[in-house]
């Protein structure tokens, strides 16, 4: 190892092939879940997904984030597919509660562990967790593989096809594909979720009853100031604010949370009250690490905060005390891919039709200032040129990180899109490979057509 001032260089080592995949899915949340399980499904490819922490499930388990369709309302038109199918095998084993504010399931973040660890193992996946990726394997601009990092040290994976669901195309982004990053002081705010228990179920749902939420409140809340269209403003939310407001009011807290705000998922007669979404922090960068250190210390003191306001001015949470933190932060915004087609927010708003649609999702667009909810049967088609990055070979990229501007990210970047795009780049990987073409020249026909067998609607 030679030294300078400022670098070191390393020796070239060899590492290992540890294993070699027909279809290579990293990162394991709603898209790359969904993507490894569709492309097992199609059958007659190996199957490997590699994560980095220890359980499968991405932003369900590792973060908290329970509410996977919160959007759902009566008239809401969907994919369905493996999205919806998350929800429905959390609830058949127990992991699953109606959710507060719509007609969905909130899936509890603990259980949901166990749901993936079944789904995987069921499609006949290979699982590798705890392995960090660390750089793309190359052959010219052809993306081969990957090396990981672990406590085995460095290892090399290699694949005859690689879906990047990093969400923050990583994979990408180090192969040399073309990539944009938000600016940090624009990047929609990351979240610290949190479980409490202590509170008293009757009383706190009986002062929900005595002073209830709509999104209307939601605005001049800080990150909560929202524009909607208008159809919204009536419904029922499970908001919360006049505790934090109070708090900081009363010099409970310090002045310098008056962004506290947010909402609730379920409250259980156990006492636990649970997927608490009430924080928020503006300016951090997920692709950074000293930005996600300071994250996720001060969301956890300003979480500890919101239960002490919770406590003093929320009625049946006078003993509530913090249950759980999700394992990490909550990221929504850093790098998206340039694709062969980028989103826009044309599309989400007015209802983007797309001849080689993979999948629908409804006219939900959350984030930026917006909130328009699917109320009317209004959905949007995603195409599958939108996994298909620029700058390189054999990789899909599916996910938060698909290509598109700002207001379709607030749309796309949700989990239920999240999952419906995993879906069609599993399928387009094992296709392509079955047919023996690159995966940008999958037959159309034959990729919806297995869609169909699997039960997605992509019109």
């Amino acid at each position: 190892m030679s030294l300078n001032a400022r670098t070191i260089t390393e020796p070239a080592r060899p590492i290992d092939v540890i294993h070699e995949t027909d279809v290579l899915v990293v990162g394991s949340g709603p898209a790359g879940l969904s993507a490894a399980l569709a492309a097992a499904r199609v059958g007659g490819v190996d199957v490997t997904l590699v994560e980095r922490f220890g359980c499968f499930g991405g932003n369900i388990t590792t973060v908290g984030v329970e509410g996977m369709a919160w959007y759902r309302h009566e008239a809401t038109i969907e994919a369905n597919g493996i999205a919806r199918e998350f929800e429905d095998r959390a609830f058949a084993m127990g992991a699953a509660v109606p959710e507060s504010q719509s007609d969905s399931y909130e899936i509890d973040a603990e259980g949901f562990k166990v749901v993936a660890d079944l789904m995987v193992e069921q499609a006949g996946i290979h699982p590798m967790l705890h392995r960090m990726f660390v750089d793309p394997i190359m052959d010219g601009d052809r993306v081969v593989g990957i090396v990981t990092e672990s406590k085995a040290g460095r290892e090399a994976i290699l694949a005859k096809r690689v879906i990047d669901t990093t969400g923050d195309a990583d994979i990408a982004h180090r192969a040399g594909a073309r990539t944009r990053r938000t600016p940090r002081e624009e990047m929609m705010a990351a979240s610290v979720m949190f479980h409490i228990a202590g509170v008293d179920k009757r009383r706190f749902v009986a002062g929900v009853a005595a002073d209830p939420q709509t999104y209307a409140d939601w605005a001049g809340n800080g990150e909560w100031d929202i524009e909607t269209d208008g159809k919204e403003d009536a419904m029922y939310s499970p908001f919360l604010h006049k505790p934090f407001a109070r708090a900081v009011e009363d010099g409970l807290i310090p002045d310098n949370l008056s962004t506290l705000a947010g909402t609730w998922g379920a409250v259980h007669d156990s006492g636990e009250m649970t997927y608490m979404n009430v924080v928020h922090l503006p300016g951090l960068d997920g692709t950074d690490p000293d930005d996600l250190t300071r994250g996720e210390i001060d969301g956890r003191r300003h979480a500890m905060h919101a239960i002490q306001a919770l406590r003093q001015y929320t009625p049946g949470c006078e003993d509530a005390r913090l249950r759980n933190f999700g394992m990490t932060l909550g990221i929504r915004d850093t790098r998206k891919v340039v694709a062969r087609y980028d989103m826009t927010e044309d599309d989400v708003r007015r209802q983007g039709r797309f001849d080689d649609s993979i999948g629908i999702f409804p006219e939900f667009i959350d984030g930026y200032g917006i909130l328009i909810l699917p109320t009317t049967g209004r959905y949007f088609q995603l195409p599958y040129r939108n996994l298909l990055p620029l700058g390189v070979s054999n990789l899909l990229v599916a996910g938060r990180s698909s290509g598109g501007d700002r207001v379709s990210h607030a749309a796309t970047r949700n989990m239920g899109c999240c999952s419906v795009l995993g879906q069609g780049a599993g399928i387009g990987a094992a296709l392509s490979l079955k047919a023996g073409v690159e995966v940008d020249k999958v037959n159309v026909s034959d990729l919806q057509a297995e869609l169909d067998t699997q039960g997605v609607r992509y019109r």
